[in-house]
């Protein structure tokens, strides 16, 4: 059920229960459940954005609403927890090249979205974003454009026009690395920092961030070089800071370095195959988070079509291989660990579904819980 018919004023008072379809939960449900956002592709059955509960006794989805949006591949919501953004992953917005991000407003109840507004991304494809906490400006990495670009946030939620815009250069070795291709941008858990997966030039770029002016300047470091070919394509950090993880889409393989929070230093320690020995098929990465606990290091291979295990060693930030573990889909792209820690969910993109599987606390190995969910083009999750 879309919600794209009610007016702000009824949006803001509503309950959520009945009048935007969340008719599974009752009135006091979001206090005991949590909720499950899921950005998708469009060009098949999706509608956009779907809004999702989430029982987290047993790892289950429950009812939906969806929200209208071209292309959401990728959305994240900000500290507060009162705004989501979204990437509108497209070529060209109104006549020119480029793609766009969207801002929303989250309803306290129902936790439904309000469009607020748009704005251009200054390059095409726009795949990631994030936003810093205290919810000034918002990061974006362009794909097909090679950039990353920042946009101040107003005190409403909504977006200002570009305020900054860092374009890469370089290429591969491979068909896939012509130009550059930045695919993921983060911020250190000070914020002194921003990092910028570039699948095509197989580097890290490190940015100092200057959240006054919304500028990305560059690093004393600025940048660390990944294997050539590898194509980096996402990045998570160490719970405390010290290690910084890089999955490589072109090659599979996981790296590990060793972070300096002052300056934004990389260095790397060691890198390793996501999938096994005697896999001689097609397979591209795509996501990677660590455990709450920081104990364990989870990644997702499209084609072998597994999430693959790590144990982190806390002393070295060295990775020993633990399980590979069918995602009961096809293609794989973003999962993500629930607040609790306690399940893994996967975003099936080919197969339409999404996968829940419950987490061990001690050894990290995913068991599948047998919850199965049908939800067409599944890209990004991302939990309130």
């Amino acid at each position: 059920m879309t919600i794209d018919k009610f007016s702000r004023r009824q949006f803001l008072q509503a309950g959520g229960i009945g009048m935007f379809g969340v008719l599974a939960f009752r009135a006091d449900a979001w206090t005991k459940e949590r909720v499950l956002y899921v950005g998708t592709y469009t060009s098949g059955k999706s509608e956009g954005i779907y809004v999702y509960g989430f029982a987290p006794e047993v790892g289950a989805l429950g009812s939906f609403v969806s929200k209208k949006s071209v292309n959401p591949s990728f959305v994240t919501i900000d500290r507060s927890r009162r705004f989501l953004y979204a990437v509108n992953e497209v070529g060209e917005y109104e006549g020119k090249p480029g793609g766009y991000v969207s801002a929303f407003e989250i309803n306290s109840i129902s936790k439904n979205l309000w469009f607020l507004n748009q704005q251009p991304t200054q390059g095409a494809d726009p795949c990631h974003l994030t936003v810093d906490s205290k919810r000034k400006v918002l990061l974006v990495a362009n794909y097909t454009g090679g950039n990353v670009t920042a946009l101040p946030i107003r005190a409403d939620g909504s977006l200002g026009p570009a305020c900054d815009l860092k374009q890469h250069e370089g290429s591969g070795p491979k068909e896939q690395q012509k130009g550059p291709h930045a695919h993921c941008v983060i911020l250190d858990r000070f914020e002194r920092h921003a990092l910028v997966a570039d699948l095509g030039i197989d580097k890290v770029m490190v940015y100092r961030f200057n959240r006054a002016e919304g500028k990305l300047i560059p690093a004393h470091q600025p940048f660390a070089q990944l294997q050539a070919g590898a194509g980096p394509r996402h990045l998570t950090f160490h719970p405390t800071g010290k290690y910084l993880y890089v999955i490589n889409e072109l090659d599979s393989s996981m790296a590990a370095f060793k972070y300096n929070e002052a300056n934004g230093e990389l260095t790397h320690i060691d890198t390793v195959s996501t999938l096994p020995g005697d896999f001689s098929g097609v397979s591209y990465c795509a996501d990677v988070h660590v455990s709450p606990s920081g104990r364990f290091l989870y990644g997702s291979n499209r084609g072998h079509n597994s999430i693959v295990v790590f144990e982190i060693d806390p002393r070295t930030g060295k990775l020993k291989l633990i399980e590979h573990v069918s995602t009961e889909g096809d293609w794989p792209r973003n999962f993500m660990i629930d607040p609790s820690g306690k399940f893994l969910l996967v975003a099936n993109q080919r197969s339409d579904n999404v996968v829940s599987f419950k987490i061990d606390e001690g050894t990290g190995r995913l068991t599948p819980t047998g919850h199965n969910h049908p939800i067409p083009s599944p890209v990004c999750l991302k939990f309130l």
